[in-house]
């Protein structure tokens, strides 16, 4: 019996991680970057997370940005203080971008909402140490475009910010959301398109979503090989969005996929932000969850993800 296309393409992917293996074995030396996103978490203090994560084994948090207005957000002080204690550093921050914070809008007031949010959310990204912030182009929840320009209105204004991603050494990764959630920008193909647009160095990386992946793009672990360089974080749900090992998601050739991109170094992530069962997405960011299954959630989905690496790379 034949393979089909997408066995091909694993296939492909497949040897060349075992050509790798077998040709540069010091490309192995040292795992991935495992972070956790914890706009997932709801309400819960910072601390309760930071514990959760910790317990599990996760070196590194992607911050929930959430500095929606000056008075609003983590404090810098708090936020270093509760993450040395619980020995974890920021990998990123998870940017929330809703319709009166959309950098595409045809309000201005709404625009200018979001490059105000941006100043305030890379300012604290720096003071943390985070290495990169997330940028979605517009509003997720906003499906319907508002007219043939929002694309070119939301260049403009992530361009405005340019300048201080590069002051403060924050990288921009963008992310391209299925097209359920958002009016455009729905591939790594759209993302490096949206980028190139810009044109600007303090824009160049993604943010890659495997959730999102497998509605939009051919193959994801061809998706990512495209990706290249500018892939520095990559988000991870199972295929039904639920705990990694609770569907049926090909995580090997994910993480195969990611060695080949030499991703297992410095400023390059996997964060895991799969949501409990039957949780919507305004309840996980908003609500107030039941922590034991929290805490069951993120040991079960990074335990199985170590398995599956380990087993890869033996």
């Amino acid at each position: 019996m034949s393979l089909q296309n997408f066995e091909l393409k694993n296939e492909k992917i497949r040897a060349a991680f075992t050509e790798l293996k077998k040709v540069r074995p010091e490309r192995f030396a040292e795992r991935l970057n495992l972070s956790w996103s914890n706009w997932g978490f709801g309400t819960e203090s910072l601390s309760d997370s930071a514990k959760r994560l910790q317990q599990a084994g996760i070196g590194y948090i992607e911050l929930k940005g959430n500095h929606h207005g000056p008075d609003l957000g983590y404090g810098v002080k708090d936020t270093l203080r509760i993450l040395a204690e619980h020995d974890l550093k920021v990998s990123g921050i998870c940017g929330m971008f809703s319709v009166e914070c959309d950098l595409s809008s045809n309000r201005p007031f709404h625009r200018q909402t979001a490059l105000e949010y941006l100043k305030r959310e890379i300012e604290f990204a720096a003071a943390v140490g985070a290495s990169y912030m997330l940028i979605v182009p517009g509003a997720p929840g906003r499906t319907k475009g508002y007219d043939a320009m929002e694309l070119e209105r939301s260049v403009e204004t992530l361009l405005m910010a340019g300048d201080l991603f590069l002051q403060h050494g924050i990288k921009a990764a963008v992310e391209p959301i299925r097209s359920d959630e958002v009016s455009f920008i729905h591939t790594v193909a759209d993302a490096q398109n949206y980028i190139r647009s810009i044109n600007h160095p303090g824009v160049q990386s993604i943010n890659g979503d495997v959730y999102h992946m497998q509605s939009e793009e051919q193959h994801i672990g061809e998706a990512l090989l495209s990706a290249g360089e500018q892939l520095v974080n990559l988000h991870m749900a199972d295929s039904n969005r639920r705990g990694i090992g609770e569907g049926s998601m090909d995580l090997d050739i994910i993480i195969m996929a990611l060695y080949l991109l030499d991703y297992n170094c410095q400023g390059k992530f996997v964060t895991l932000e799969p949501l409990l069962s039957g949780v919507d997405m305004y309840t996980a960011n908003y609500g107030s969850l039941n922590q034991p299954l929290l805490d069951r959630l993120v040991q079960q989905s990074s335990s199985y993800f170590r398995e599956r690496e380990g087993d890869l790379l033996r």
